[in-house]
């Protein structure tokens, strides 16, 4: 019994301390991106009071996804320092409690906290950045014009199953014409019909293909080839509606963003930035639980005097990670290592240290 209550009330105090740092770090995020956005928005297109509050609101997620770990390590950092200048730390272990017991609740609290962020990561996110982006285009931006973009991909999906898939390596603006266009057709989920063209001109409320060939599929082989000069594009939208259709990477699930790799895998196309999206999204989150072993037992230092120096060394080895993820992130899309082993170097890293840094108080 007496276990348990020394588990909520460590649990409850490192929980407040990350509550406290998630609304810290926020609000530095806030006032140094997202206002200063908002009074560009203002400025430049006049946005309404009602726009600007939806970019605010859609804004947070994505904030707070980033604050998790930064929280965590605070948290440990701060409440572990104050458990052990105020010598509650030795009055546990002179009652025979481990240090690895005392510290379970908050490596527990950093791991379901990692958890939490996966999915906060999967079904939030990617949400609310989209809600940001459509409320900043049709609502801010609504004017502006359709610009080029890279990676043109348009589905048609009926009953769960796709019927037909359309990439384009580009969209030009300029000349609303799409290039290096390839066209599937699906039976029974699997590939039937294949139309590759130079490239795809939007005239007369249509698009047409120009200098392409066909492929008649069957069992993966291909039957019938046949070259062709002009060649209807059986797709309705407009470039407007197309380029407002294209999710950036931010904006796709993992399930989206395997589906977007694949795709562009099967037309020789470059997905290290999207595999490095990819992985991100669990390295990032997983930083919690990580931060959680590291802080620990960096709070029970006999240094650990104040808040203020528990906000140095957070600041300190905050930046650190940061730096490492971000170089990390370069190394994975420029190809150097696998970008699955280059993103998660950082988190290798943290765990290393913080293992050593948890075994080490422990004796």
């Amino acid at each position: 019994m007496r276990i348990r209550i020394l588990d909520r009330y460590i649990f409850r105090e490192v929980f407040m301390t990350f509550a406290f740092g998630i609304c810290a770090f926020s609000a530095v995020f806030i006032g140094s991106g997202t206002l200063f956005r908002i009074a560009q928005y203002i400025t430049d297109y006049g946005a309404s009071f009602v726009s600007v509050l939806k970019i605010f609101i859609f804004s947070l997620p994505g904030i707070v996804i980033w604050t998790f770990p930064m929280s965590m390590l605070l948290a440990s950092l701060l409440t572990f320092g104050r458990l052990s200048s105020t010598s509650e730390v030795t009055a546990m272990k002179s009652c025979g409690i481990g240090f690895r017991r005392i510290a379970m609740p908050a490596i527990m609290l950093g791991f379901f906290v990692s958890l939490f962020a996966i999915a906060f990561n999967e079904y939030t996110v990617p949400w609310a950045n989209q809600a940001y982006n459509n409320v900043l285009y049709y609502e801010i931006q609504g004017n502006t014009a359709p610009k080029s973009q890279e990676h043109i991909i348009i589905k048609e999906i009926d009953q769960g199953q796709i019927q037909r898939l359309v990439y384009a390596r580009r969209y030009d603006a300029e000349t609303e014409t799409m290039q290096g266009v390839t066209m599937q057709l699906f039976e029974n989920g699997r590939v039937s019909h294949v139309e590759n063209a130079e490239y795809a001109e939007w005239k007369d409320n249509e698009w047409t293909m120009h200098r392409g060939v066909i492929y008649d599929v069957s069992d993966g082989t291909t039957e019938h080839t046949m070259h062709f000069d002009v060649q209807l594009l059986p797709v309705n939208e407009s470039p407007r509606e197309i380029v407002r259709e294209q999710k950036k990477p931010e904006e796709l699930t993992m399930k989206e963003l395997r589906a977007q790799i694949d795709i562009m895998r099967s037309q020789y196309v470059d997905t290290k930035k999207l595999e490095t999206e990819l992985y991100q999204r669990f390295t990032i989150p997983m930083a919690s639980l990580i931060f959680a072993l590291i802080g620990i037992p960096m709070g029970l230092q006999p240094n650990r005097r104040s808040s203020s120096s528990g906000f140095a060394y957070s600041l300190i080895i905050i930046f650190s990670y940061y730096c490492m993820m971000t170089i990390s992130g370069a190394i994975a899309q420029s190809g150097v290592i696998n970008p699955i082993y280059a993103v998660w170097m950082p988190n290798i890293i943290g765990l290393i240290i913080g293992i050593y840094l948890m075994r080490r108080a422990a004796r």
